[in-house]
């Protein structure tokens, strides 16, 4: 189609009607389904970014819709990362940076007017709502400690009709997300364990795949329901432990693996922007540690690679059979298909082995979306865009009109190319004590904190690898860069970090 727009019809019923332009008006549609798949610790490693992954069914979704080469997450950790995308706001509290800012701010909450999420918006307007896996911070929907018995506790109390987790042998949640294929976790063996591990199992030897079976099923029911769905599907790896069936570790030969552009603290920047990887340390077995003093041995770089790879593969094809259940079931045509990864992740860049800074490593994260009405229009997408965007970005694809406001804006304009006004072209992250602002050209971070030097400038045209600081060199963009910046200062920080 040539073009695309989307109203609401007001029905008896309250349902909400998406309606391609190109079709008669008089011509009620079926509202679209939405499958959206949230892979954790999923930075731009696939083959359709350019990169040496065996990843042919998530490089498909990309062929058929949108490849966002440029979205950036709003805070680089999991639960915070999460709030921000289902909310659709900007962190405003140091409460908004945690893993726990769904508990925080909508479990064990009384129902408001304002919905706690974009799910919640959706079930208020006749979707039927599953929730399978990692989707909030919880792996299955429920607020407990990691080596405490699962609560009755609901992390996103009001959005889901059901939510579906498969502990197998792993018994709990989060002994499921630190799963080892014997039956043991990293949180029972007191992080005695490697952060990797290639299994000769079956796809379930591992809880991704019985996440698939689950949702599998779901599927079949959902189109039986005749009823609109949201059905989320919350994928654990790439999350550490890089753990993956053999057959996905024999797809490459470890030796060729390719380690680090950018190995080295970069020039003109204050350690405290990194960190000392320390989620990655407590993997007690690992052969050797990560620190910021050096980089680890190329051997050993190369391994962790080989099963960050072997990792993606397997939720590829994890996906492949979502995909393929979709159009058996005659679904495919009319459902909204989001990928979505939570942030990025360090593979020792800057000699960090994790997420959990404002560069761009943690801060890149895959996303695609495939919108059927827009098919015809698939193409990859180099404006820079937030995870914010896709609260407003769904509603309007399934034709709910009238939204609560959010921090993002719409995509499809920018997808038709219809915009009135130019794209806002910038993204906000938030964390370490400090703000920054992506723009086409620049990284511009402010920090809040005594360690010097508290700005930071990269400029992508040159220095794509964020190897050098240039804010001392560069007063001029800084002052041009400013009033943008200050756009996305939330009031968050408001004096140095205390010691």
């Amino acid at each position: 189609m040539t073009s695309f727009r989307f109203f609401a019809i007001a029905m008896a019923a309250g349902l909400c009607f998406c309606i391609s332009a190109c079709q008669d008006s008089s011509t009620e549609a079926t509202p679209p389904n939405v499958l959206f798949i949230a892979i954790d610790d999923l930075r731009t490693e696939l083959a359709c970014y350019g990169k040496p992954v065996h990843s042919p069914n998530l490089d498909q979704i990309a062929s058929e819709g949108f490849l966002f080469k440029n979205h950036f997450v709003n805070v680089p950790t999991c639960g915070a990362s999460r709030y921000a995308l289902l909310t659709g706001m900007l962190p405003k509290t140091k409460q908004h940076l945690r893993n726990g800012a769904m508990y925080q701010f909508m479990a064990e909450q009384a129902e408001k007017e304002e919905p706690e999420s974009f799910v919640h918006e959706l079930r208020r307007n006749n979707y039927y709502t599953v929730g399978i896996g990692k989707i909030s911070h919880s792996v299955d929907g429920l607020v407990y400690e990691y080596r405490e018995p699962p609560s009755t506790i609901k992390e996103m109390p009001h959005s889901w009709d059901e939510f579906l987790f498969n502990a197998g042998k792993w018994e709990t949640g989060w002994n499921a997300f630190f799963a080892y294929a014997d039956g043991t976790n990293r949180n029972d063996m007191e992080k005695q364990v490697k952060p990797y591990e290639a299994a000769d199992v079956p796809d379930d030897g591992y809880p991704d795949g019985l996440t698939t079976q689950l949702a599998l099923d779901q599927l079949q029911k959902l189109k039986d329901r005749k009823q609109p769905f949201f059905l989320g599907v919350g994928y654990f790896k790439p999350h550490l432990p890089f753990n993956a069936p053999k057959k996905y570790w024999d797809l490459y030969a470890e030796n060729e693996m390719p380690i680090s552009p950018e190995p080295d603290i970069p020039e003109g920047v204050h350690r405290a922007s990194l960190h000392a990887s320390g989620e990655f340390n407590q993997y007690a077995l690992g052969e050797e540690k990560a620190s910021l003093d050096s980089s680890m041995s190329v051997a050993y770089q190369q391994k962790l690679k080989h099963a960050y790879y072997a990792s993606i593969s397997y939720i590829d094809a994890q996906v492949g059979q979502l995909m393929e259940e979709l159009g058996r079931l005659g679904l495919a045509e009319n459902t909204i298909v989001v990928v979505w990864g939570d942030h990025g992740w360090h593979l020792g860049d800057q000699r960090v082995w994790g997420k959990h800074t404002l560069f761009e490593r943690a801060l890149k994260s895959t996303f695609m979306l495939k919108i059927p009405t827009l098919q015809a229009e698939a193409r990859s997408v180099s404006e820079i865009v937030s995870t914010v965007d896709l609260y407003p970005t769904l509603m309007a694809a399934c034709g709910i009109d009238t939204p609560p406001a959010t921090d993002g804006d719409n995509l499809i304009p920018l997808l038709e190319g219809k915009t009135d006004a130019p794209w806002r072209n910038t993204a906000f992250s938030y964390f370490r004590n400090g703000i920054s602002l992506r723009t086409p050209r620049y990284r511009f971070t402010k920090y809040f904190r005594e360690a010097a030097p508290q700005l930071e400038l990269y400029d992508h045209g040159g220095d794509s690898l964020e190897r050098i600081n240039i804010a001392a060199d560069h007063p001029d963009v800084l002052q041009a860069l400013e009033p943008l910046w200050e756009k996305g200062n939330t009031g968050l920080y408001t004096a140095p970090e205390e010691k």
